[in-house]
């Protein structure tokens, strides 16, 4: 048979690792495939100066329209990131009538449905296994090894930046903004990191992973979405104390009542096993209600790793590139005249227990005033501990775990506490996901 032709758009980090990959690799992925995958067309920034691929035997441009209009080239392989440009590029190859491979879930996070529905117009597939934990297979395991699944919630470690940060401020007692620092000169974290610290990226991640788990529509702009930058040291200790660990988690769950769509700091019990994944890694909880819990653990981004996923995508594409699209596996996991239209619930309306952090003035009655609101709510304390007040200082920390409660009701309760003369500054909250 004849060789599969690919094109990829991007030399950088993916491109080159996926590329290094394909070529070095190139005898076991024909075994696998029972036909050759040649690298044919490349487009990049500097291109003339690339080393990775033999400029004797490949097309180099710097203008990426020349390989999705190249028709020799049947993939094209999208690997430069963003929007706008990633976003006008993967329609023209649909619309040329190219099969896509992409890493890019800001894409499609936002712009995934209309990409997915012209390429189900077109008979063409869209492939993202990369977008999603790097080199963790979660696309197919919820596109396929589950799918006889009802899944009931995902909870997952999407942001390798984030929980590198948190694992330094548990094990060294830093600050945030000095392991940012230190991630940012390891090239953990962007010079601007606002997408890993503030949860963007990882909203991204969860947004995919929610459309896949329970048949809804791509909702980027529905997920509630907080970072790790209020986290300080305190935290850390204290949830440590508590018996728990504070991880940055993008959590899905299907309710009587919705959807639930939410990134955010999370304390979990230190005995499960996702809240022992540390340093730059991933990983993805996923409970299924024929298979139970079932834990996906990787390497979330990094060249070769991130390469392994998109590869893996090509070697799908090639398997099937002569089959209709319908005896395809459906993009999103579930037939596109079938999705649902459940809603995202707005994030007043989850409940979830609480940890309470307050600084207050070290006198009587305090605690009792702070109960009282509380009561008022319907919130019930589970625990509560009075730190010591540092040496020189008159002001105390309040340490307080809640049981389950409404978000609304949580949030009315902190704003009339926040009044109080005797509370100092605001009031540090972070849910408490028991998962399991």
């Amino acid at each position: 048979m004849n060789a599969v032709k690919v094109g990829l758009l991007g030399l950088g980090t993916v491109g080159g690792g996926t590329a290094t990959v394909l070529l070095r690799n190139a005898d076991e992925i024909q075994r696998r495939v029972g036909r050759a995958i040649e690298i044919s067309h490349v487009a990049g920034l500097g291109i003339a100066e690339q080393t990775i691929v033999d400029a004797a035997t490949t097309k180099l441009t710097e203008d990426a329209f020349e390989v999705v209009n190249d028709p020799e080239v049947s993939i094209v392989v999208e690997l430069i990131g963003g929007y706008t440009l990633a976003k006008d590029l993967v329609m023209k190859a649909i619309e040329n009538g190219k099969h896509v491979v992409t890493a890019n879930k800001a894409l499609i996070a936002t712009h995934g449905s209309e990409i997915f529905k012209a390429a189900t117009e077109k008979g063409v597939s869209v492939s993202y296994e990369a977008a999603v934990a790097g080199g963790i297979p979660i696309i197919k395991a919820m596109r396929e090894g589950l799918a006889a699944n009802r899944i009931q919630w995902i909870a997952g470690i999407i942001n390798g930046t984030g929980n590198f940060i948190l694992t330094e401020m548990r094990d060294k007692g830093r600050d945030f903004d000095d392991v940012l620092k230190e991630a940012q000169e390891l090239g953990y974290a962007e010079a601007d990191p606002t997408f890993d610290v503030e949860g963007i990226d990882a909203a991204h991640k969860l947004t995919i992973l929610a459309s896949l788990a329970f048949g809804i529509e791509l909702q980027f702009d529905q997920c509630y979405t907080e970072g790790i930058s209020k986290i300080t040291t305190d935290d850390v200790v204290y949830a440590q104390e508590l018996g728990y660990s504070i991880k940055h988690l993008g959590i899905t769950r299907k309710t009587e009542n919705g959807i639930e769509l939410r990134v955010h700091p999370t304390l979990i019990p230190k005995k499960r096993l996702i809240a022992n994944v540390d340093g730059v890694m991933n990983a993805v909880l996923v409970q299924g209600d024929a298979v139970g819990p079932t834990l996906y653990y990787g390497a979330g981004a990094g060249a070769e790793p991130t390469a392994s996923a998109v590869v893996a995508d090509i070697i799908d594409t090639v398997r099937t590139i002569d089959a209709p699209v319908e005896y395809k596996v459906p993009m999103l996991g579930f037939q596109a005249g079938s999705m649902s239209s459940e809603p995202v619930m707005a994030i007043e309306e989850i409940e979830t227990a609480c940890y309470l952090r307050m600084t207050a003035m070290d006198k009587p009655g305090v605690l009792a005033e702070v109960s009282e609101v509380f009561a008022k709510h319907n919130i019930s304390i589970e625990a509560v501990t009075q730190k010591e007040p540092a040496q020189g200082e008159d002001n105390v920390h309040l340490v307080l775990l809640t049981q389950i409660v409404k978000e609304s009701n949580m949030s009315t309760a902190i704003k009339e506490v926040e009044n109080f003369d005797e509370i100092i500054g605001s009031i540090a909250r972070i849910r408490v996901e028991q998962l399991g």
